[in-house]
């Protein structure tokens, strides 16, 4: 099975998720979880309203009303988006967010340099509710709202929702993460499309970032990537949804 992650950027426009949902639906009888962002209808939201947001290193503190915010747009109209697109194409879809029947538990972030305000980190992903979906033919569609144990809803990373869904999941199954990005994998060359790295491992990777060839902004999402494997995930896919079954294949 695979754990698809996209982004926000995907879903604020019609003909793009009818393309990207066409793409999802390609896959056939492999069975998957998705798991999406919402931040640019968040920002569109927040700005229609007049609430300030503040970014820190691209990633947005979440007070009290941007909370608000982010669960209209994450679990209310990205998901319900998203949904309605699978069902279009015949896929039979369930959008859930992480407090829906507990499937995912997470903390809030505590206050260091920075104060994240409802910011959430994963403690636990229930995966039978997922296996339960799944095994019905039922595609889960999960926001990244997911709330505490004593029922406080927070605003959590999308990319650490999908990784932790794959970690659990992979208890039972196997399990590719596929993480969806606006580049076709990781590139050699970033302002070429056709360098595309096929296939990374960790001696690679070490090699590669020794020789300065592994970008900045790619290092967190490669270190996620061996995060996963070392969990138990057997192989995470860095790509774009034109290109589900090509990218760049991260390997043990």
């Amino acid at each position: 099975m695979k754990v698809i992650k996209i982004g926000g950027k995907l879903i604020e426009n019609q003909a793009t998720l009818e393309r990207v949902v066409g793409a999802l639906v390609g896959l056939g009888n492999e069975p998957f979880v998705l798991v999406h962002g919402g931040g640019t209808l968040a920002t569109q939201l927040a700005k229609e309203l007049g609430v300030e947001q503040r970014m820190h290193e691209g990633r947005r503190i979440t007070d009290a009303r941007t909370l608000e915010l982010a669960v209209m747009a994450y679990a209310g109209l990205a998901n319900k988006r998203v949904v309605a697109a699978l069902s279009s194409l015949g896929k039979r879809a369930c959008g859930l967010s992480g407090c829906d029947m507990g499937v995912v538990v997470s903390h809030r972030r505590p206050v260091g340099a920075i104060d994240w305000g409802f910011v959430g980190d994963v403690d636990s992903v229930d995966a039978d509710v997922l296996s339960d979906l799944l095994d019905k033919g039922i595609c889960p569609v999960l926001s990244p709202i997911t709330c505490s144990l004593g029922g406080e809803l927070l605003n959590t990373n999308a990319d650490s929702v999908a990784a932790a869904v794959a970690i659990a999941m992979a208890d039972r199954t196997e399990v590719e993460a596929v993480m969806c990005l606006d580049k076709p994998g990781v590139l050699l060359d970033v302002d070429d499309p056709e360098s595309v790295i096929p296939q990374i491992d960790r001696a690679l990777y070490e090699q590669m970032k020794g020789e300065g060839k592994i970008f900045s902004g790619m290092i967190p999402k490669l270190d996620n990537a061996f995060s996963m494997i070392a969990s138990g995930v057997k192989a995470v896919r860095i790509t774009d949804t034109d290109h589900l079954d090509s990218g760049t294949l991260i390997v043990k």
